[in-house]
């Protein structure tokens, strides 16, 4: 479904945030029969819906918005609205077309378009992959959830996009070329369980990409590419190709450095890359794949791209060192929402005195692998559980001679703990491990109060 398909038709669009902003804005000028938008609660995401958006698209609000939606040819959702929603359940019921704004623009450029998505990753591999297509000469705009909604984008010749699960859930095209990071349980109230969640995640592949450039060291990502036969797959970390082709690694020489490769040949240094952690090579290596997808010899601009790693812009809230006059370091990786991020987390700085804060909203994941992964690598770590989940990540963990738990109150009284825990030349890392709303508005506001602590608790 196209845009110019709504031309006639009554159009309700769910959601009052910038994607449902940017939507109301992107269909009125087609023409629909009738246009209104609904929200059926306040979110801090939601707009002022005055002046001319109050003039093109009317709001309906409260339950009564449910009648609006149900008298409507076509619903317009934005991304928090979840397939588990009472409201998507009477809808699928009536055979109500349910769409997005992304839908509807990847219907239209999806030729000229590379999607990222993945459990963890997404951000980090879009910003390198716009960046460094950029930096050889391929103009591109990037956008999606790691900022501008694509029904607010400009005219390009190529663009980068970060997908959400969110937005990847209604596509019925896929990108030329679609990039998929990781893959792990998250989203679950929203998908209705882990197999619905992966399902709609990698609708992003199910429909006709040219490549599909993927991370193999990922395996229950590889598991489910493998479990869709047909696709026009390109890993980054495996030995070759499914056509014998030599994939992007990072591998280590005898002196130990670590050097970025295509195959027998080195591209440059791995600390070209300012990123911490083993799992941003990874990162680096899929987004490479990418760019030889569209046509881009890494080996021939190994130069220009090494280069371009040094400007590479940073993306807050992701491993981001915050200094400190006592000589520890603070760490905002406020946007670690399953385990497997704080995996990636405590690994990058596992050879220094560390001190973790886990905890956030509670959506019943499975704490398992966080506990398996800080056993078999012996991590030497004090963990400080904030509510609501952080109880019930220091009790997977309890057992283990090597962690020291702690509860703390809130927040800043953990930042207070974990000042007062570590040693100067030490890391205090915020990791959640967990989504941080309810306690907190977004990522961003729990990153807030992170370093407020960190001041208030200085001296």
């Amino acid at each position: 479904m196209q845009l110019a398909d709504l031309r006639g038709r009554r159009v309700a669009v769910w959601g009052t945030g910038r994607e449902g902003a940017a939507a109301i804005n992107a269909i009125a000028p087609v023409g629909p029969a009738s246009l209104v938008a609904v929200m059926d609660r306040e979110t801090y995401a939601a707009k002022p819906w005055t002046g001319r958006l109050a003039e093109l698209a009317p709001l309906h609000t409260g339950p009564a918005a449910l009648d609006v939606l149900l008298g409507s040819d076509v619903v317009v959702r934005s991304p928090v609205i979840g397939e588990t929603h009472p409201w998507v359940v009477r809808l699928r019921e009536r055979g109500i077309p349910i769409t997005s704004g992304t839908a509807l623009w990847m219907a239209e450029h999806a030729a000229s378009t590379i999607g990222v998505t993945g459990s963890k990753g997404k951000s980090t591999t879009t910003n390198l992959i716009s960046h460094l297509l950029t930096a050889v000469d391929r103009p591109n705009v990037m956008g999606g959830n790691i900022g501008v909604p694509v029904l607010d984008l400009p005219p390009a010749p190529r663009y980068v996009l970060e997908l959400s699960m969110y937005q990847c859930a209604d596509l019925t095209d896929s990108p030329e070329v679609a990039v998929l990071t990781s893959l792990a349980p998250e989203h679950l109230d929203w998908a209705g369980g882990e197999a619905e969640y992966y399902r709609h995640k990698l609708n992003l592949v199910a429909h006709r990409p040219r490549w599909v450039a993927f991370n193999a060291h990922d395996d229950r990502l590889s598991a489910e590419l493998a479990a869709r036969p047909g696709l026009p797959l390109l890993p980054a970390g495996s030995a070759t190709t499914p056509a014998g082709e030599p994939t992007f690694q990072v591998t280590a020489e005898p002196d130990g450095t670590r050097w970025v490769r295509l195959g027998d040949d080195r591209l440059f240094p791995r600390s070209a890359l300012p990123l911490v952690g083993r799992h941003n090579e990874g990162n680096l290596c899929v987004a490479l794949t990418a760019l030889r997808a569209v046509g881009v010899d890494c080996l021939a601009e190994r130069d220009r791209l090494a280069a371009a790693l040094a400007s590479l812009p940073t993306l807050e809230h992701r491993l981001t060192p915050i200094e400190d006059p006592s000589g520890i370091t603070f760490v905002d990786d406020s946007l670690s929402t399953i385990p497997q991020s704080a995996i990636h987390a405590i690994e990058a700085y596992a050879g220094r005195p560390l001190t973790v804060i886990v905890g956030g909203e509670d959506r019943g994941v499975d704490y398992t692998p966080l506990r398996d992964f800080l056993a078999g690598e012996q991590i030497v770590a004090t963990l400080i559980g904030i509510p609501d989940s952080g109880p019930r990540i220091l009790d997977v963990v309890k057992d283990l001679g090597t962690i020291t738990t702690l509860a703390a109150q809130d927040l800043p009284e953990a930042v207070r703990l974990g000042r007062q825990r570590t040693p100067a030349g030490g890391v205090v890392l915020l990791s959640p491990a967990a989504p941080s709303y309810g306690r907190f508005d977004n990522y961003a506001h729990r990153s807030r109060v992170f370093r407020q602590a960190i001041q208030d608790t200085a001296g």
